[in-house]
């Protein structure tokens, strides 16, 4: 028996990178569901990639209608939720000095307001015994240049692991998050000339202590273990998939 199966989940920000690695590793332990994103295009690649047993939502997770909207339709189409990850975010590059007010709050609404909201408006769908899994950043434990404000609304989300984890207790859904670190996914496209991609991946590589940058299945096989059974024993836990950069790293 597959660790999931029959399970049903929604993965927010699922059409691509860390998030598309996560649906690809719960498709292969028997889960279905819905991934949400916000580019079409994107979300019928990865849904055309999982298969029949995923649909694709077009949705903005900073809308609370949009949110509701998600999970409503996927449980009509699946029955009831038994795991929520809130994996939709975005690296945000700025310092103190050069955000300004509306800077600010596109970063936390797309950081960290739409992860507490996804949890909330996922509760009406959610079984008792259900898993919330939130995806963290060792830009929360290390001050990397010009992400001051995406490193703390990860900070945040960390917490939020424990915060729901005690607010739902009575209910047994268990709440966790995974911190990863620098991972291969198209974010690189939006930062980095394509001609250097390849040099600024080994850079990075260079950088951890174990050799490599992440791949979205090195995340999505953690989100496994955290979805199933094997973590019945964990709650508002946070486990660092970032190849030693936080506890190892110079």
């Amino acid at each position: 028996m597959s660790k999931l199966e029959n399970k049903v989940v929604v993965i927010t920000g699922g059409n691509s990178g860390i998030g598309l690695g996560i649906a690809h590793e719960f498709k292969n332990e028997g889960a279905k569901g819905a991934i949400v994103g916000r580019n079409q295009e994107t979300l019928d690649r990865a849904v055309a990639q999982l298969g029949g047993s995923f649909i694709g939502i077009n949705a903005d997770v900073t809308n609370l209608a949009d949110l509701e909207r998600v999970f409503a339709a996927t449980t009509e189409k699946f029955g009831k939720i038994d795991v929520v990850v809130a994996n939709a975010g975005a690296g945000t590059v700025g310092t103190v000095a050069t955000f300004d007010e509306a800077d600010f709050d596109k970063a936390i609404d797309l950081n960290l307001k739409s992860v507490y909201f996804t949890v909330q408006k996922a509760l009406p769908h959610i079984n008792d015994g259900g898993s919330i899994i939130l995806i963290g950043s060792n830009a929360a434990h290390r001050a990397y240049p010009n992400f001051t404000l995406y490193g703390a609304a990860k900070a945040a989300v960390i917490y939020l692991a424990k915060g729901f984890s005690s607010d739902l207790l009575d209910r047994k859904i268990r709440a966790n998050v995974i911190t990863p670190g620098t991972t291969d996914t198209p974010a690189f496209d939006k930062f980095v000339p394509a001609e250097q991609i390849d040099a600024v991946k080994k850079h990075f590589a260079d950088q951890m202590p174990i050799g490599r940058i992440g791949q979205p299945s090195d995340i999505g096989k953690t989100a496994v273990f955290l979805a199933s059974d094997d973590s019945s024993f964990m709650l508002g836990a946070e486990i660092l998939v970032d190849g030693g950069m936080t506890y190892l790293s110079k």
